[in-house]
This record gives C-alpha cells, sequence and structure tokens, in this order.
C-alpha cells in the first residue's frame, strides 16, 4: 500500500492513550508557533485532532488536513465539524506542492516523519509548498528506548531505531532548503523542530 511505503509504522494510535499523551493539542499548537491569520497544512491529518486545534488556531486563517487514507480524512472532518476554515486534500505527500492550489505560511509534520523513506525528499516537497518565508514544523518522539516511553504503563510510539534526535531531524531537513528556526520541548517524549524557508534555495 502506498501508505506502508511513505510512512511505514505510523498508523493513527488508539484514542485513549494519544489523549493522554496530549492532552492539551491547543497548546502545542502555540508552541509550535502556529499564529492566527496563517494557512496551515496538517500533512497527515490522521484523525484531526490537531487539525482542529490548528483550526481554532488560526481563526481567520485556514487548515488544510491533508492525508493518504480516506477513512482517516473522514474522521479529520467529524473531529472539525462546524469549522468553517477547513478543507480537505487526499493525496500522495510527495504531491503536496501540485495539489495545493496555492502556497501556504506553514506545513506541519506531527509524529510521522520517522516513518519516511526519503526525508530530504519530502522536506523538498513541502519547500516547494511553502511560500517564500513560510515555515515547517516536525514533531518527533525522542530518540529514547521505546521501553521507556510508557503511555497508561504500555511503551508507546514508533521503534526505537526509527526516532530521530533532533540533530538527525535537522541534518535531513536542511538540504531541502531550510534553515532550523528554534527546537521546542513537547514533554513527556517529544520535541518540535521548527524550520523556516530558505528564499534562494
Amino acid at each position: 500500500m502506498t501508505q506502508d511505503r511513505l510512512f511505514p509504522a505510523s498508523a493513527m494510535p488508539d484514542q485513549d492513550w494519544w489523549h493522554t499523551l496530549w492532552p492539551d493539542p491547543d497548546r502545542v499548537v502555540t508552541a509550535l508557533c502556529i499564529e492566527p491569520g496563517m494557512r496551515v497544512v496538517d500533512l497527515g491529518c490522521g484523525d484531526g485532532y490537531f487539525t482542529a486545534a490548528i483550526a481554532r488556531q488560526v481563526g481567520a486563517g485556514h487548515v488544510v488536513g491533508f492525508d493518504i487514507d480516506p477513512l482517516m480524512i473522514e474522521q479529520a472532518q467529524a473531529a472539525c465539524k462546524g469549522m468553517s476554515n477547513c478543507s480537505w486534500l487526499l493525496g500522495d505527500a510527495m504531491e503536496l506542492s501540485r495539489l495545493l492550489t496555492a502556497p501556504v505560511d506553514y506545513v506541519l509534520i506531527a509524529n510521522t516523519f520517522h516513518g519516511v523513506p526519503d526525508k530530504t525528499a519530502l522536506a523538498r516537497e513541502v519547500a516547494a509548498a511553502l511560500k517564500p518565508d513560510g515555515r515547517l514544523a516536525i514533531v518527533n518522539w525522542y530518540p529514547l528506548q521505546r521501553e521507556q516511553t510508557t503511555v497508561l504503563g504500555q511503551p508507546r510510539g514508533p521503534k526505537t531505531d526509527m526516532r530521530l534526535s533532533p540533530e538527525q531531524t535537522r541534518t535531513v531537513v536542511e538540504p531541502a532548503g531550510f534553515k532550523l528556526e528554534t527546537s521546542v520541548e513537547l514533554p513527556p517524549y517529544h520535541y518540535g523542530a521548527i524550520f523556516t524557508r530558505i528564499v534562494d534555495a
């Protein structure tokens, strides 16, 4: 399946532990410097947990929930029911810039980047989808042993050998035309690496 090719081991987790791990998605979105009025893509939006938080944050802006799985798009639409600043795209992340109608201010990739086979290629595609001063944020699990990242008493997250340190993330993203702007702590097990597109890249 295309989903397995792009994001192996990145299926949407069960809601019980996912909501325990991320009890305040609005705070996460704020920490990632998503601002009112922005046009944002939630790339690999899954069930829309963060998409809804982005919609609340951007207000008069807009969020595009993008996923390769039609079932996830349906669930995300349900999570954002009643919100008028959301739209949806079903497709391959490697065609993002061609599927969007216009460049965006911000792309969020939360909890799926570890499973991308060619991470620099995906970052390059994101760069093509952004405005000249646009941002890419990647939320990753810290490279801790999986047995150490427990939620509700069970080890959670991707396999240990799939996890990327902030420096490893920077190393694969910056060659695609980005510069690391900042890194934020997202306790207990995550960080957010926020990159700015380099205009002349």
